[in-house]
């Protein structure tokens, strides 16, 4: 890949985010469709947010916003579809006129993977959570029609995030006393780590149909990897950074299709034990 004076920037905003993959994944679809573009991660702490806002929409830039962002990003876009509206979390965004327009593909990454596990039509699902990735759990809930419990380690946080998940159409509610999920859904970054807790253990995910761990790792994260030790059908976070993945990159390049197995590929090689 050569890099020239008229090369677009495309980027990736967290802290941290020297584990995102999505750089390997948007230049190998970069790379196979031979445009004239770079994608690389940029760590951003929350008190210079703004300013790198403002700086990548002077550029003409683009790109995607991984945690813990989401949320302030959606705030501080100039415009945003109606879909990064109701979650109230933006995870890509793009330039136009010389201002920001954010999107979220995440429910959409959500629901093809849990689909992929057969487990997109409803029943009761637990999200472990309340950051911008479980916003976008919750309106997935409310589009497969999905009964949404909600975890927090803050009793509190768990209420009010049911409370505004109900504003945007789901059916939910704090998970109280003994339950048992048909799918339950990591939306917290335990497992970026692989010291990390569990976010939740297997025993308390008895007879669910499916769990989706929104983190990813080599090898699978040790949740994914504890949850089918003991026979349950799981998945970690790679085939929701492909899925979000390529639909952002139609945003990024609407003129062109994205490059679906390339991007799973470069997923893939890059996740192997």
């Amino acid at each position: 890949m050569e890099v020239s004076a008229s090369t677009r920037l495309l980027v990736v905003l967290g802290d941290p985010v020297a584990h995102s993959l999505s750089p390997v994944m948007q230049n190998a679809a970069i790379g196979a469709l031979g445009l004239d573009a770079v994608y690389v991660a940029l760590p951003t702490p929350a008190a210079a947010l703004a300013t790198v806002l403002s700086a990548l929409a002077a550029v003409g830039a683009a790109g995607n916003v991984t945690l813990p962002h989401k949320e302030a990003v959606e705030r501080c876009v100039t415009r945003k579809t109606d879909l990064c509206a109701r979650v109230g979390a933006c995870n890509t965004f793009w330039t136009e006129h010389g201002a920001l327009v954010g999107d979220n593909t995440d429910v959409a990454g959500i629901l093809d993977s849990l689909r992929r596990l057969g487990a997109d039509g409803g029943g009761r699902w637990l999200v472990v959570g309340t950051g911008g990735a479980a916003r976008a759990v919750a309106v997935a809930a409310a589009q497969a029609k999905a009964d949404l419990h909600v975890v927090s380690r803050d009793a509190a946080r768990a209420r009010d995030f049911a409370e505004w998940a109900r504003t945007s159409g789901a059916r939910a509610e704090p998970a109280r006393g003994t339950f048992r999920p048909d799918v339950v859904i990591n939306a917290t970054p335990l497992g970026l780590k692989e010291a990390d807790p569990l976010p939740l253990a297997p025993e308390r995910a008895d007879g669910m149909t499916a769990a989706l761990d929104l983190v990813y790792a080599r090898g699978s994260t040790r949740w994914v990897r504890a949850l089918r030790a003991a026979g349950m059908r799981a998945q970690d976070g790679r085939e929701v950074l492909v899925h979000q993945g390529t639909a952002a990159f139609e945003r990024f390049f609407p003129d062109r299709t994205a490059p679906l197995d390339v991007m799973r590929a470069a997923v893939d090689r890059a996740l192997r034990p």
